[in-house]
């Protein structure tokens, strides 16, 4: 059998939507699980919306996410001359006509149907010229588009995702394949291009299932093998509606720069409609490989959940060391204005990472613990600060008294200090540590305060202690 090939087709006349990416992932796991080929191809044929810059964050987006293409990428507005001839055989063999009919008489007729509360149909009968009205026509410069003429059958097909998918030829109208001006028009366009790359299987949105009746007719009529289709599931916002930027990011590139990992990108997009037959939600590149099939692909539609993507990447964050770790961090810091010349942070890095979610998230708490001046209160640290009243001061002074003493400014002797504090005064442990976590962070989550304090270090530590939030400027 030969081995499949699958293709991944955006338009550059946008980013990078996570939905595309998502396709281009599942095409990616089924030429990797199949030892097939995956093709990159670029439909650049709508000239006045395609952009030389879209296609380049079309292509870094599919870099950083780790996906990488064997073919390509190609770009459809190269073969032109091939579509113009698939349209012109049509013609000749009869499959199609040319026609002539203007768009304002096609408006005309649209407002017709309107009135009469009907939808609208194109009419072949109406609208195709008969041998000597059409050569008239021809000899008098008149424009015309190519429609084909679409056969009055059955137009089925085995999708791989949603069983048997069947619509008929006479409720399709006749659709233009070829432009007035010699170009195709999408449907004709990528039949063309998967034809000549013998593309095996169409893995896409089932927003194009509306396209694939247009399309299986037309490999008939090209006298071709029509692919596999398989239509995944549409990604849904968390309100059930499509994606879209009400719902927040939609670009893969902002989840770049908001601090998602591509590893951790890349698992969460695979788990939107497909699940490896188990619960395994955590997923290397290769147990994905391994799991993945278009049978195990969902009909239902996906919901985008923002909180599980950052809870997937905290996961993987926490993995990672903190060498691999600190040139992206050293990027979100230096768009923070925060200044790390000469300074170690590695360490900080190490102590912040369980708890962050993301990059950025957890640049912000590798500067809080450079810079005082970057302490904010949160509401949660704010609220213990009111309850325990004056008990919040009286801890702080107490951690004072118990760490300025220390010859030895590390998280085991610390935690021996503060434990040993806490039972001599009488004073609950907590009580005694979350006061210097918000002292130090102005939140009462962190990683545990002993190993807080030493990445923080002993004189800077002290003065955040002794310089108590109450009484901070940024609160």
């Amino acid at each position: 059998m030969t081995a499949p090939r699958v293709r991944f087709a955006p338009s550059p006349t946008g980013y990078l939507h996570v939905g595309g990416a998502r396709t281009a992932l599942f095409n990616w796991l089924y030429a990797r699980k199949t030892g097939g080929t995956f093709v990159l191809r670029i439909e650049d044929t709508d000239k006045e919306r395609s952009t030389d810059a879209h296609t380049k964050v079309i292509l870094d987006g599919l870099t950083w996410l780790g996906i990488n293409w064997d073919e390509g990428p190609w770009f459809q507005g190269a073969y032109g001359a091939r579509h113009k001839a698939d349209a012109e055989r049509l013609l000749a063999e009869g499959k199609a006509y040319r026609a002539f009919e203007t768009a304002a008489e096609l408006d005309a007729e649209r407002e017709l149907f309107k009135q009469r509360g009907e939808p609208f149909r194109y009419d072949r009968a109406r609208w195709k010229k008969g041998p000597e009205e059409e050569a008239r026509l021809l000899a008098s410069g008149a424009p015309y588009v190519i429609r084909f003429a679409v056969p009055d059958e059955e137009l089925a097909w085995d999708d791989a995702v949603h069983g048997r998918i069947s619509f008929q030829g006479r409720d399709i109208d006749d659709f233009v394949i070829l432009r007035s001006d010699g170009s195709a028009i999408y449907n004709l366009a990528v039949v063309s291009d998967d034809i000549e790359m013998k593309i095996t299987h169409v893995i896409r949105g089932d927003d194009h299932i509306s396209n694939t009746p247009k399309q299986v007719a037309l490999y008939r009529a090209l006298g071709a093998t029509t692919p596999v289709f398989a239509h995944v599931p549409m990604i849904l916002g968390s309100d059930g509606k499509k994606l879209s930027k009400r719902h927040g990011a939609t670009a893969v590139g902002d989840y770049q720069d908001q601090g998602i990992i591509p590893d951790a990108m890349r698992n969460f997009l695979a788990l939107l409609g497909w699940s490896p037959g188990d619960d395994r939600e955590i997923l290397t590149d290769q147990e994905m490989v391994d799991a993945f099939s278009l049978e195990g692909i969902q009909k239902k539609p996906a919901v985008f959940d923002t909180t599980k993507l950052e809870w997937m990447n905290g996961q993987y964050l926490s993995k990672l060391p903190a060498d691999v770790l600190l040139p992206p961090v050293r990027r979100q810091l230096d768009r923070l204005g925060v200044d790390v010349a000469g300074r170690d942070i590695a360490p900080l890095v190490e102590s912040a990472k369980a708890r962050s979610r993301t990059i950025t998230h957890l640049a912000e708490q590798v500067a809080v613990r450079l810079d005082a001046s970057r302490i904010v209160v949160d509401d949660k640290a704010a609220k213990l600060m009111t309850k325990m009243g004056p008990a919040f001061d009286a801890s702080l002074a107490l951690a004072v008294g118990t760490l300025e003493p220390l010859s030895t400014w590390a998280p085991e002797p610390i935690l021996e200090a503060l434990k040993g504090a806490a039972e001599k005064s009488g004073t609950k442990l907590g009580d005694l540590m979350q006061p210097i976590r918000v002292a130090l962070t102005g939140s009462t989550v962190s990683e545990p305060v002993n190993e807080l304090l030493a990445v923080v270090g002993k004189g800077e530590s002290l003065k955040r202690l002794q310089h108590q939030p109450s009484s901070h400027p940024a609160i």
